[in-house]
This record gives C-alpha cells, sequence and structure tokens, in this order.
C-alpha cells in the first residue's frame, strides 16, 4: 500500500522489480467525493466489484456442507450464522484444483486463486490470480486496480509472470492510502519519486534490450517476460503521476487503530472487512483478496478456545477438538455475516453493493487435518447471482468438478471475456445463474 518502492531504489535485480510490479499498481485513479458518480439517481450503471477470502486453516466441513442440495437444505451451524442472508448466498461443494500436493501441507494457499499445480515443488511456476484478471478488466477506473490484503502477510494475489504481490496488513494504513491527504511537501515527493522511478524503469529497459541479441530462446523468452513486466509498471507509474494531486474521497469513518493483539484474529478480520466496506462503497477499488491466517496460538477473545488454532485444525477427528475448532470457525462465520450485512445496507442507484459485489469466502484445504485440497468450502454471496441454494457437484469421481469452472463464471461476471481459466473444463459452473 506504500508508494512505488522501487523508486528509492538505485539499482533493481529481476526479483526485486518484479516484486515492485505487484506493489506500485496499488495506486491509480481517484475520486472527488465519497459518494461515487453512479450511485446517483439516474447516473450510469454501477460497476461490478470482486471481493476473494480465503481462511487458509480450512473450515471443518460436516459443520459447513448441508446434507441435502438445492434449494430446500437444512441450515448447518455455520450457515446457521449467515441464515439472515440465506437467499443471497450459495454453498458450494465438490470443487477443487487439480494436483495440488505441493512442498508443505500448506502450498495450495499460493494457488487457491490461480490454480497452478504442483505448488513450491521443483519446476513450479505461478500463473496470474483470478482478482488479477478483473483488474485489469474493471480496475482501470479506479484509484487503487485491486487492495490484497492479509492478516498474516502471505498473499493470494499473483501477477502475470507468477510473482506473489505484496499485500496490506495494517488496516490503518490502509485506511490513510484510501482517505487521508498528503502534504503539499508528500504529494511533492511523491511526484518526485514516481518520475525517478520511470527513469530507472527507461534505464533497465535500455539495459536490457542490449542482451536480447546475446541470448538464446530460453533465455530471451524470460527477457521478454521481464521487459513486459517493466512496460506495465511504467505505464502504472505514468498514470499514477497524472492523479498523485487529486483530492481522495471523503468519509465520516474515524482512521482505525490496529489491533494491538497479534492473536486477535477475529477483531483483525472486523477490521479490515470494515476497511473492505470503504474501499468498495467509495469505488476506490473494484478487486480484492484477503488472506486470512490462522496460527499456531490460541485466538484471543474467543470464549471456550483453549487450544492453539494450528493444533486444532489437525483435530485427527477428536471430538473435544472439533468442538473446540467450531468456535473458532462459528465466529469467522459470524464476521462474514456482519460484512455480508453492511454491504447489503448500502444503496447504489435502486440496487445494494451487495447486490453489485461477487464476494468469494472460502479455503483452499477441504479438510485441513489431513491438509487435503479435495471438496475445498466455499460460500458465494452477492454479485447478482440466483441464490439461496446448495450447489453439491459430484464427488468420488476420478476428478472432482474444478474450481477454476466457477472462476470462469466469476470473471465472465466481472465483464472479462473469456471462457477458460486455469484448469477449468468448462464456461461456467454448472447450475450457478445470474438472477
Amino acid at each position: 500500500m506504500n508508494t512505488p518502492h522501487i523508486a528509492t531504489r538505485n539499482a533493481l535485480s529481476r526479483r526485486h522489480f518484479l516484486k515492485g510490479t505487484g506493489a506500485t499498481i496499488f495506486s491509480l485513479p481517484v475520486l472527488e467525493a465519497m459518494t461515487p458518480a453512479f450511485a446517483k439517481s439516474g447516473a450510469v450503471e454501477a460497476p461490478p466489484r470482486f471481493v476473494a477470502m480465503c481462511a487458509t486453516l480450512g473450515f471443518h466441513t460436516p459443520y459447513l456442507f448441508p446434507e441435502q442440495s438445492g434449494r430446500d437444505y437444512e441450515l448447518t451451524p455455520y450457515l446457521e450464522k449467515l441464515k439472515d442472508h440465506r437467499d443471497q448466498f450459495t454453498v458450494i461443494s465438490g470443487t477443487s484444483h487439480p494436483s495440488q500436493q505441493g512442498n508443505n501441507g500448506h502450498a495450495s494457499e499460493m494457488t487457491w486463486l490461480t490454480s497452478a499445480q504442483r505448488p513450491g515443488l521443483a519446476g513450479f511456476k505461478n500463473t496470474i490470480s483470478l482478482d488479477q484478471l478483473i483488474a485489469e478488466k474493471i480496475g482501470v477506473e479506479t484509484r487503487y486496480p485491486y487492495l490484497a490484503l492479509s492478516t498474516t502477510g502471505r498473499s493470494l494475489s499473483w501477477t502475470s509472470t507468477g510473482v506473489e504481490i505484496p499485500t496490506q496488513s495494517s488496516p490503518s494504513k490502509l485506511f490513510k492510502a484510501l482517505f487521508v491527504e498528503g502534504t503539499e511537501d508528500e504529494v511533492a515527493a511523491e511526484m518526485r519519486e514516481l518520475k525517478r522511478g520511470r527513469s530507472i524503469l527507461d534505464t533497465v529497459l535500455g539495459e536490457a534490450r542490449k542482451l536480447e541479441s546475446d541470448l538464446g530462446p530460453r533465455d530471451r523468452e524470460k527477457l521478454d517476460e521481464y521487459l513486459t513486466s517493466v512496460r506495465d509498471l511504467e505505464v502504472r507509474l505514468q498514470q499514477n503521476e497524472g492523479w498523485v494531486q487529486k483530492p481522495k474521497p471523503k468519509v465520516d469513518a474515524k482512521a482505525p487503530k490496529d489491533v494491538e493483539d497479534r492473536h486477535d484474529a477475529i477483531a483483525k478480520q472486523r477490521l479490515m472487512n470494515d476497511m473492505i466496506v470503504l474501499a468498495l462503497q467509495t469505488d476506490s477499488t473494484r478487486s480484492v483478496t484477503f488472506q486470512l491466517g490462522g496460527m499456531n496460538a490460541v485466538p484471543s477473545n474467543i470464549p471456550g478456545v483453549k487450544t492453539d488454532w494450528h493444533n486444532l485444525s489437525h483435530h485427527g477427528k477428536d471430538p473435544d477438538k472439533i468442538e473446540e475448532l467450531k468456535i473458532i470457525e462459528e465466529a469467522e462465520f459470524t464476521v462474514l455475516n456482519e460484512f455480508l450485512t453492511k454491504l447489503d445496507g448500502i444503496s447504489e442507484n435502486g440496487k445494494t453493493l451487495l447486490d453489485r459485489t461477487a464476494v468469494l469466502y472460502g479455503s483452499n484445504l477441504g479438510n485441513a487435518s489431513s491438509h487435503s485440497s479435495k471438496n475445498v468450502p466455499l460460500v458465494l454471496a452477492g454479485g447478482g447471482y440466483r441464490h439461496g441454494q446448495h450447489l453439491a457437484m459430484k464427488i468420488g469421481e476420478k476428478e472432482e468438478t474444478p474450481l477454476s469452472n466457477l472462476f470462469v463464471s466469476l470473471a465472465q461476471r466481472m465483464g472479462v471475456e473469456i471462457d477458460q481459466f486455469g484448469t477449468s473444463t468448462k464456461s461456467g459452473l454448472d447450475g450457478l445463474e445470474l438472477a
């Protein structure tokens, strides 16, 4: 969420440059008031938004997935927390990404939004994440084409060249970036950094082009990827220069204070969710990822929880551990319910912000106890879909329904004209229809 940090360097390594690419995309167009123009009476159609939240220690799916499919399912303990929004969400079972066995049991965090295979193993290279594909389409008119957020520092967002995009974990810093104006000196300093960044990139491009004639085919391909990233970043720096002096949106909300207790995971989720609502409401961004990390510690301020969270996720079917884990996960779904309620309470030109925002909530792990990435937990809310159902994909066949089939549907809903993404096998998820 900082201003482009590549501008403070005298030289750029390939690794540093590509990381800078992801971080710098965080600064684009700006709004002049809290209420976007499209939200006013008679204005043009409000844009779609996309939010993806991944709980990296999974959920105990027997408490999430209903036994019945279709619309007449009975609410499970976790879905009971969302009962006020029953007609505004769909629970999805039976999907997964293929070949997610990686270099450790949690490697599939890297590929939840990409579907790249064999994460972290020799030869692995990640691919573009769904949010980044969407941001390329719907993020060009907002201050931030996307927000990559987390509670732990790990990211769900990856560039087209497979580089992890740095995240923001501080709600207070996010609020400042979104809504707090810089002083004249700070704005001038940012402009100088942007111009210096462009100057550095010009030098990088010139030096890189000198290498092309001396490289073999494979190295030339790698260099081409590098140059593409440089050109993309150069465009973004140029756009930043055009917007850095424009005013930020005005909000009534007070600047938040970060949660000091690093073990208070629920408070961290709740506070960052509030920032996401503000960012969407002011049209400061239209694409958001939020990594909800667990911990090797007892989460604070959850009555009845006395065991460290990671230990509980590896419950080994111990009923006492499962019941304690349930308390944590019910708290997470309570926070999700609050988030959906806030989106649903914001009107935009005859509809609600929830109607305009597709919220994907789930995990990369279908069974955290065994680190299985099969049958991952998913709830899709809002976004203008015909909800109120349990979409139960077929389980037990050689391969489950690719999660990427859903990603195709989501991308299309955001205006991205594709019929394939990652490991998808169809141009959308069967049974998911627009309202």
